[in-house]
């Protein structure tokens, strides 16, 4: 079951600053959203959960040092995704 992606503003404006200087790195992100989408639990994403400032929350490996936290919600009788930040682990924890 592939799940629908809600992006936040503030996740939005994390990867737009992050494209704007690595735009090679768009095809690794997309297939990593795409894989999150089908399922948050796939090894490669090494998805865990957070405590501290994010409690209640998961993380998942976007690449090497980059992160993507999110919630997993009910949205109108199916599960979905709130994307919440993205950036590298500095920048996001």
């Amino acid at each position: 079951m592939k799940r629908l992606l809600l992006r936040t503003a503030a996740f939005s404006r994390d990867l737009y600053s992050w494209l704007k200087i690595h735009p090679s790195s768009n095809g690794r992100i997309v297939a990593m959203l795409d894989a999150l989408a089908n399922d948050p639990r796939t090894p490669s994403l090494r998805t865990h959960k957070l405590k501290g400032k994010y409690a209640g929350c998961l993380s998942c490996s976007a690449g090497y040092d980059l992160r993507i936290v999110f919630r997993i919600i009910d949205h109108h009788d199916d599960e979905a995704i709130v994307l919440l930040a993205f950036g590298t682990h500095d920048d996001v924890y």
